[in-house]
């Protein structure tokens, strides 16, 4: 590549970054060319504020065609010099939606002779998926594999050797995008070479091991390509602050713009300066508009040679044109910036290119600043996910003479002619707008696969998302990303909201419960922080009852193995179900050498299961195989909603499986003995650092997972994983008392007596409570009442012993009286009373009013 092609143009003299970091103290520090590489903006995105912005991508700031192309390539060039010829010669490249669909077919170019797929978002029917991931910090995140040939990520050579995959992106952040993506395809195909290319190296000190690790764990070889590499320092609270900066700044602009028809902040209709010229092309036949179902060497021949006389028809169309725009859309990335680069070669005008894009970021007209304008328009292809508002940034106010948009077939629609939509809002810029179409590329249908329809000539009618696929939900959360426990041990079906601000204190929290109806999921309890005194006596329960315990998760886990089939899935009840579902993972794995799956689920008491999750266990496994696992049953209300919430769901059994049944509420348990579990003496320290769950509508929309946090800060006090390794080194032990007890139990009556719930409608009465859901019966329901809520009294069994020391010990550190009792089935029993607290929930999850 020439000169000219591998620099791009530094005209300014303020970085593009300099507003954002002023004013939110963001740094960017790295080698000398990262600051001519980057700038700086701000976007709505729950889980990060602010946006890097690449100068050299060619999706949101107009760069030269060469300069974006020869990056690529570049990067192409240097992956090639690191695998050696005949291993770049198998070599297949996989590139990111949508940002790095051109990024990375430019640098499959510069390999030479590599097949190149990308992700994608749209769903194309008759294709079959080979895969899918997510990406977390996105605005827009599920990813679909579509490859036409399905053996194209197997990648075997002429020796039957998987091919090395290079995985293009073009900023590497957290690298949680390119693990998930390799941690999935490495269990469909297994390779021993992985390449990772980026435009960019941003990862922090915390995440630099993280391919190292993988690395470990599957004996593949794992390098990094990257142009440029720094980091991104963020000050405490920025999240927040950039927030509040979005909303003064779109505040004041829709002040200053009220009134005003301004185009590129909202879409009212705007008649375009000039009409708009579709340019024929002559896409050459057979050759795909990208890499969305793959691009093979063959294809490159044949594009090769058919650029020139593209571009000498836009050239043509174009005129005296001397400062133009060649506009990319969406994923269909590669196609224009190729013609933007024969163009650039062809004529002596000022070629810039760039991309229209889902994502929303904040614009501002200051050269310190990256977003200097914003022109938006209606989602034009008729989108899997529903329609919605689409953006291109930069194009406003930038002096082109023309503006050459590019789309594929698909989005030639209604909506892209529409007098708010893309074409008009160009025009109310520049003084010329061309439409070139490249057709869209359908794959023959698989055999037996339906028939894709036919691109629609009218309008889609606003109800067609109905018959859209649904969104893809995102893989499961793993440790050590999201909660200490090892990536084996548990994947979690939740959403990490580990950034925003969901405690309160208890009093604040119940008083808000009770005052406004909001229900407890709503927010968190500020994490019990134990005492010395009270970490010693959780040791000492431990190390008493870990092989009662280790004896009852052998329990309940041969009975699941015995009537529910040799592999089933565990779903456990996050987050107290999870430890114990951990445990019954390792028990199979120790004594029958069985890797079963496990999963953890929000469930909510009011609102039920989360739906999304069990959509997601649904499509990845049958639902007969899943076993709900919790740790203890109270009165059975948890097991009720189950029923319940799983009655719209076909094929899964509400059956739950618990590590301890006092008050026979299920028929697969370990014990029906209330005792101390240690797993109920503290929160998120003996659950993988993970809070409970929260069901909140502005941060839980309608296709998310429920979310949760991880308390990464609280790791010196994190027993998660010795309290399981130390019920574990039991198991051994107790091997032949389970093997006896399971052989009774399968021939016994285990049908659940309910005997737990006479006895809570009964205190309730004796106490003058009125109300069920105000007793929480047994040790660990207990426990919860004094670590999380405002108890009244303690009823404990008189005589017990040991069981109980941390309940005595949290009742006299918050000043809760404890009345011993003949005649109680449970050990223990806390009692909530409205009278005398702020916020005593009921079965709806929201406040009880006073009897």
């Amino acid at each position: 590549m020439s000169e000219r092609a591998t620099r791009e143009e530094t005209v300014d003299v303020v970085w593009s970054g300099s507003w954002v970091a002023e004013r939110l103290g963001v740094e960017l520090t790295g080698d000398g060319e990262l600051r001519d590489m980057l700038g700086l903006a701000l976007r709505r995105n729950p889980k990060r504020a602010h946006l890097l912005v690449s100068n050299v991508l060619g999706k949101h700031v107009p760069q030269r065609p060469s300069v974006v192309y020869g990056a690529g390539f570049e990067l192409g060039e240097r992956v090639r010099a690191l695998l050696g010829d005949s291993e770049a010669a198998r070599a297949v490249v996989l590139g990111y939606a949508e940002t790095a669909t051109g990024l990375g077919h430019a640098v499959a170019d510069g390999l030479g002779s590599a097949p190149y797929l990308h992700s994608t978002r749209r769903p194309v029917a008759g294709v079959a998926r080979a895969g899918g991931f997510e990406e977390s910090h996105s605005h827009a995140t599920s990813h679909l594999l579509l490859p036409e040939d399905g053996a194209l990520l197997a990648g075997p050579g002429s020796d039957g050797a998987p091919a090395p995959l290079v995985l293009v992106d073009d900023e590497f952040s957290t690298g949680n995008t390119v693990l998930n993506t390799m941690r999935m395809l490495h269990e469909l195909y297994p390779r021993e070479r992985y390449v990772v290319v980026a435009l960019v190296d941003m990862r922090s000190e915390r995440d630099r091991g993280r391919l190292d690790e993988f690395a470990a764990e599957t004996g593949a070889r794992v390098d990094l390509v990257a142009r440029g590499a720094g980091t991104v320092g963020l000050p405490d609270g920025v999240l927040e602050r950039g927030r509040a900066l979005v909303a003064a700044q779109e505040a004041e602009q829709e002040a200053w713009e009220s009134g005003r028809a301004a185009p590129e902040s909202g879409r009212p209709p705007v008649e375009p300066a000039t009409a708009c010229t579709r340019i024929p092309l002559g896409w050459p036949a057979g050759v795909p508009d990208g890499g969305r179902h793959g691009f093979t060497p063959a294809h490159r021949a044949l594009l090769e040679p058919a650029l020139p006389g593209m571009a000498a028809r836009i050239a043509e169309a174009l005129g005296d044109a001397r400062r133009v725009l060649v506009l990319g859309f969406e994923e269909l990335m590669y196609a224009p910036l190729r013609l933007g680069t024969a163009l650039e070669a062809l004529t002596d005008a000022d070629v810039r290119y760039s991309t229209t894009t889902r994502s929303p970021v904040l614009a501002v007209d200051d050269p310190g600043y990256a977003i200097r304008s914003r022109l938006v328009f209606p989602a034009h292809d008729n989108p899997a996910d529903g329609p919605g508002d689409r953006y291109a940034y930069n194009v406003a106010g930038a002096g082109f003479d023309a503006v050459v948009a590019v789309v594929d077939s698909t989005a030639d629609t209604p909506e892209l002619h529409a007098p708010d939509g893309l074409l008009a809002r160009l025009g109310a810029h520049t003084g010329r707008v061309l439409l070139a179409v490249v057709p869209s590329y359908t794959p023959a249908p698989a055999p037996d696969a339906e028939p894709a329809s036919a691109p629609a000539a009218e309008p889609v009618p606003s109800h067609a998302s109905d018959r859209q696929e649904p969104r893809m939900l995102p893989e499961p959360l793993r440790g050590p990303d999201f909660s200490s426990y090892a990536a084996g041990d548990v994947g979690w079906l939740l959403q990490d909201l580990s950034d925003t601000e969901l405690e309160a204190p208890t009093e604040e929290r119940e008083e808000a419960i009770q005052s406004g109806g909001a229900h407890y999921a709503e927010s968190l309890p500020v994490e019990y922080q134990p005492s010395a005194e009270y970490q010693a006596l959780f040791q000492a329960a431990l190390d008493t009852s870990a092989a009662r315990i280790a004896r009852a998760v052998g329990t309940v886990t041969e009975t699941v193995l015995a009537e529910r089939g040799p592999r089933p899935v565990l779903v456990s009840l996050a987050r107290a179900g999870t430890p114990v579902g951990v445990l019954m993972r390792r028990w199979a794995q120790h004594r029958h050498g069985l890797d079963l799956p496990h999963y953890a689920v929000s469930i909510v008491r009011g609102r039920g299961i989360d739906a999304n999750a069990l959509r997601w266990l649904a499509a990845h496994h049958d639902p007969a195989d899943i076993v709900f696992v919790d740790g203890w049953t109270g009165k059975g209300a948890i097991t009720r909603e189950l029923a319940v919430a799983l009655a719209g769901f076909e094929g899964f059994n509400p059956e739950i499986a618990v590590l301890a049944d006092p008050g026979g509420c299920v028929r697969t348990y370990g014990t029906r003995e209330d005792f101390l579990i240690p797993s109920a003496c503290l929160n998120s320290t003996v659950s993988g650092l993970i809070s409970r769950t929260v069901l909140r509508a502005d941060l839980v929309g309608p296709e998310d997972f429920h979310g949760a946090k991880f308390y990464r800060e609280l790791a010196g006090a994190d027993v998660s994983g010795h309290f399981l390794d130390t019920v574990a080194a039991r198991f051994d032990e107790v091997v032949d008392g389970v093997d006896a007890e399971v052989k009774e139990l399968l021939t016994a009556d285990r049908a659940p007596t309910w005997e737990g719930w006479a006895a809570v409608e009964r205190i309730s009465e004796e106490y003058g409570i009125h109300d069920v859901n105000l007793v929480k019966p047994g040790v660990g329901e207990t426990t919860r009442v004094l670590l999380r809520r405002v108890p009244w009294k303690i009823l404990a069994q008189r005589g017990a012993g040991a069981d109980l020391e941390h309940i005595r010990l949290l009742a006299a550190q918050r000043g809760v009286p404890v009345e011993e009792v003949d005649e109680l089935p449970y050990t223990c029993v806390g009692l909530i009373h409205p009278q005398f607290t702020r916020g005593a929930t009921g079965a709806d999850g929201k406040a009880v009013t006073e009897k």
